[in-house]
């Protein structure tokens, strides 16, 4: 709640509360009582534009947030309308720039200008959700938060544009420094927020993600058969989810896949898009007779065609359909397709190594992401052991339930607490 009256603190209705919310807390420090109601801004860009796991994370908080505290008004900051994806409640309000200099300069309304609507609008806490918060917010009392998703880019700069590198480098370090708390996606990214950037480690919280709740819900064999029927996918299949980069390591499993060829005659069917890189896995599978065998979903014309493909509608039931889920990426901030395959019920062969251990727990098989051995032995062990197999998706379900939207949406919101 906002003070209305130009008076003196003693005078003012913001001192009151703020007077009231401090004895409630040492009279009540358990209470249940809600925390009194707040606007909170947020960096929505990746929210309405972003199809992979930022914008995932984005969408799945804000909605996690408006559904389980909504006592408090949500201001979803957009630099410009949005043509697939929708972020809606009755507490969520999309704010667009306004004014010919402002919807001019879109980029600089997002990353400077946008204090003042941030001040018109009266927000007492502004979250930005992937890496960045507006220059200068510091100087103007509004409290702030960043997410920090990965910091990739420091680890492997020579995958990046040299000029990004130094882009992101300067935004996520400011928005460390600058920001009043810092939430880290994982232990992970926590450990290198310290390492590269020598953020105290006071300043800086883990708070899980969730995601999109349609991947907890059984598709019925109607949606599963439709599904496959509009994308022309194989009667069974492995699943293989991600940007195409170098980091996501797709090459390694097309490997395996080639150890298999005369033991397990089953595509891959790859969603997600690359460039260089996918070139090079492209040509190592005409090189090896391979090219029949991995489907490249994401170029296919129906899911080109599909906005239900686009907004990741399809994917719950894409997933149910599959023998597994193949993800030995080298390095993640956290690894969202291993926790929607856990919610989706679906077993998952990922690294021994980064974050992935800490997202998938004891319900995935670890492989070395540079072992195409042991990822083809558990391609093998999926297929062939279905007691194990069972087994495993039993322990990826109890894991995922670590991981709800009411637990990640709680953890966000104790951190707005400690700030405001």
């Amino acid at each position: 709640m906002k003070a209305q009256f130009g008076l003196t603190p003693f005078l003012s209705v913001r001192f009151f509360l703020i007077q009231f919310r401090t004895f409630r807390l040492l009279v009540f420090p358990t209470s249940s009582l809600s925390l009194l109601a707040m606007n909170i801004g947020f960096d929505a860009k990746r929210a309405y534009h972003n199809g992979t796991g930022l914008g995932h994370y984005s969408r799945t908080l804000l909605q996690s947030l408006s559904v389980y505290y909504p006592e408090h008004h949500y201001y979803l900051f957009n630099p410009k309308p949005a043509d697939y994806f929708s972020v809606e409640g009755s507490n969520l309000h999309q704010v667009l720039p306004d004014g010919f200099l402002n919807k001019t300069f879109r980029s600089a309304w997002r990353s400077s200008w946008v204090k003042k609507d941030i001040q018109r609008l009266k927000i007492d806490l502004y979250h930005g959700l992937s890496h960045e918060i507006p220059m200068g917010i510091n100087k103007t009392g509004v409290k702030s938060v960043v997410t920090i998703h990965d910091l990739i880019h420091e680890r492997y700069p020579e995958q990046y544009n040299a000029i990004d590198v130094k882009i992101y480098s300067k935004k996520f370090r400011y928005a460390c420094k600058q920001a009043d708390k810092v939430i880290a996606i994982s232990e992970q990214t926590k450990r290198d927020i310290i390492n590269f950037y020598k953020t105290p480690e006071e300043k800086i919280t883990v708070c899980y993600q969730s995601c999109n709740p349609l991947f907890g819900k059984a598709c019925s064999e109607e949606e599963k058969k439709r599904v496959k029927t509009q994308y022309q996918l194989p009667e069974q299949f492995f699943l293989s989810v991600g940007s195409i980069i170098e980091r996501k390591n797709l090459l390694s499993i097309c490997k395996a896949m080639f150890l298999l060829r005369n033991e397990l005659d089953i595509p891959l069917v790859v969603i997600g898009d690359g460039g260089k890189y996918k070139q090079q896995v492209q040509d190592y599978l005409l090189q090896n007779g391979l090219a029949t065998k991995i489907i490249f979903l994401s170029d296919s014309a129906a899911a080109k065609s599909s906005s239900a493909f686009r907004t990741a509608v399809d994917f719950p039931a894409i997933y149910q359909s599959a023998i597994a889920m193949i993800y030995p990426s080298f390095f993640e901030g956290f690894g969202i397709p291993v926790l929607e395959a856990l919610w989706s019920r679906l077993p998952v062969i990922t690294s021994n190594i980064s974050c992935l251990p800490e997202a998938a727990g004891e319900g995935a098989y670890y492989v070395n992401p540079s072992s195409a051995e042991e990822i083809a032995a558990g391609m093998k062990k999926i297929y062939n052991d279905k007691h194990f197999t069972s087994a495993l998706v039993e322990k990826g379900w109890q894991q995922a339930q670590k991981f709800t939207q009411q637990k990640c949406a709680a953890s966000v919101m104790n951190v707005y607490k400690s700030v405001w």
